[in-house]
């Protein structure tokens, strides 16, 4: 970050001299804007900073609260751009268009919008916190097709294969409401944040169902005659093979929601004993923000994530089922280390989250593809950063232990049920204890739990054994205060949304004594506690404690 805004804030006297210095530095160290570090702080009031600002760069400022943003002018930029850069087009006179922007030093995002629009681009300084909410009061508006469409326009979202910008092949007009079903189904669950979509036939019924925040729920169920002649149609728009029923198959298809929205669905058919079970996975760019702040981390474990990732070398694990969010919380750490000075690589199965600067590469074991191959071409690449999608094998292990020991950086998945089994499951592939100990720097346990909705949640008594039990102290259980889900028309069920809970475990010197003595993993556990390390179970009461979930949410992710 450019040092002049800080020495202004001193000059100025809204900061302290080792404050600015520390902000600088925890702001580099987190991969953000030192505008944003200090509104996310309250170090400095949001328009006091945005008016030093303004002065630092010779940038004029701008209210948002006082102009009415044009949604035309908003539709110029891909969604994803303004997403990604946090600016917002606020006007356009002739062959100028005006940006609201919080930081005027960002100014790749200020290009990119230059060469998408072909405009002449003038930046103007706003408030970080009213740019964050304008931005998306601007990109709710721009979505307000999934709340507005008419039955009748059901037929013309444009639906197609992943390599198509064009809607797929037709089907017959008399499939015609097939076709609105299916793109009204799609749209619901766009709308309300599902992240998988199931069409099942039975033996006498057919229905869908929706998996929103991790709970799967019954949403249609619509005649049993249109099981085949739906996943006909879903099959049409992934390009897969119609006339295949007996095999499963695997694709993708893409809706257009707008000029600059789209949702990419990963669709797989699967033959069942009464047809075509098809799950569609959603995978919904716009939606997934790589910010550390979001990840869900308490503050110690967020600086041991942040001291681990920022080694040159070393290897970061993150376990936990299918579905729990590993691969945002690695794309976070890869967001905040991308720059134009890190080569970082990435293999994955498949690809789920693109990130502009990174190298990014689908495994396809039919030409021979696999993990380990395109492992060993990465070191032939010269790479900074490795991630690797998931270590499934010895050969993959090995391979990336190498990595982390030649000086890389690498960040894989392992399908374990905590941190300290996960060093024991490299050691059952058969990795040698000594290699695993100077490799492996910091290995990251997560669930996911629902948020409780903020609108209806209501506070409950603590029952105070439970949570004296989990290792709370009396002082910890006086302040607590925990609430239970009630539920209303905003949220689902009393929650709306989901946060990450951690164990964030590093391998200790003492820790890596009891590998090489061929410790187990009750072992490791044991000693993970006397560090200090919080167990899952551990990290969901603090969430419950802040209000932020509920104990029945924990007891439903985590293990006894």
């Amino acid at each position: 970050m450019h040092n002049g805004l800080a020495e202004r804030l001193v000059r100025e006297g809204l900061l302290a001299p080792d404050v600015a210095e520390q902000a600088q530095l925890r702001a580099q160290r987190e991969g953000k804007p030192l505008v944003y570090y200090l509104t996310d702080q309250r170090q400095v009031h949001a328009r006091d900073l945005a008016m030093a600002t303004a002065r630092e760069f010779g940038v004029p400022v701008l209210d948002l609260q006082t102009i009415d943003i044009d949604r035309n002018v908003v539709e110029l930029v891909d969604e994803e751009l303004l997403i990604r850069y946090q600016l917002l087009p606020l006007f356009k006179r002739g062959n100028r268009l005006f940006v609201g922007i919080a930081d005027p030093t960002q100014t790749m995002g200020l290009d990119q919008i230059k060469f998408h629009t072909g405009l002449s681009v003038e930046p103007i300084v706003v408030e970080a916190d009213k740019l964050s909410q304008a931005l998306e009061a601007a990109l709710d508006a721009q979505s307000y097709v999934l709340k507005a469409l008419a039955d009748a326009d059901l037929e013309q979202i444009e639906i197609g294969g992943a390599d198509a910008d064009a809607g797929g092949a037709e089907l017959d007009v008399d499939d015609a409401p097939v076709v609105r079903f299916v793109n009204k189904i799609l749209l619901d669950a766009v709308h309300k944040g599902a992240s998988d979509i199931h069409f099942e036939p039975y033996e006498n019924t057919y229905r869908v169902r929706m998996r929103i925040d991790g709970v799967l729920k019954e949403f249609a169920a619509p005649p049993l005659n249109l099981a085949p002649r739906v996943a006909a149609r879903l099959k049409v728009m992934s390009r897969l093979d119609i006339s295949e029923r007996r095999l499963p198959q695997d694709g993708r298809t893409k809706m257009k929601l707008s000029r600059n929205r789209h949702i990419d669905f990963r669709v797989s058919t699967c033959p069942t004993l009464y047809g075509e079970k098809t799950v569609l996975r959603i995978l919904d760019q716009a939606a997934t923000r790589l910010s550390i702040d979001v990840l869900g981390l308490e503050e110690p474990q967020k600086e041991l994530f942040l001291h681990t990732i920022h080694r040159p070398y070393g290897m970061v694990l993150v376990t936990g089922p299918t579905g729990s969010g590993k691969t945002v919380t690695m794309y976070t750490a890869l967001s905040i280390l991308n720059n134009s000075h890190i080569n970082i690589s990435t293999v994955e199965d498949p690809v789920e989250i693109f990130l502009p600067g990174i190298n990014q590469v689908n495994v396809n074991p039919r030409i021979g593809l696999s993990f380990a191959n395109t492992l060993r071409s990465f070191l032939r690449q010269d790479p900074d950063v490795i991630m690797v999608g998931e270590i499934r094998d010895q050969e993959t292990a090995e391979i990336a232990i190498k990595a982390a020991q030649t000086g890389h950086m690498v960040f894989s998945t392992l399908h374990t049920n905590d941190a300290p089994q996960s060093l024991t499951r490299l050691l059952n592939m058969g990795i040698e204890p000594y290699n695993i100990v100077s490799a492996v720097s910091l290995v990251l346990a997560q669930r996911l739990v629902r948020r409780l909705c903020p609108h209806c949640k209501q506070p409950r008594s603590a029952p105070l054994e439970q949570l004296r039990a989990a290792g709370f102290s009396a002082q910890h259980i006086e302040h607590a205060t925990l609430f239970y889900a009630v539920g209303c028309e905003r949220c689902s069920d009393g929650y709306k949304g989901r946060v990450a809970i951690y164990q964030v475990m590093p391998v200790s010197d003492a820790m890596a004594q009891l590998i090489m003595a061929g410790g187990d993993a009750l072992a490791l556990d044991a000693q993970a506690r006397a560090e200090g390390v919080l167990d899952l179970r551990q990290a969901g009461f603090v969430k419950a404690m802040r209000g932020i979930t509920t104990l029945e949410e924990i007891a439903r992710v985590t293990l006894e």
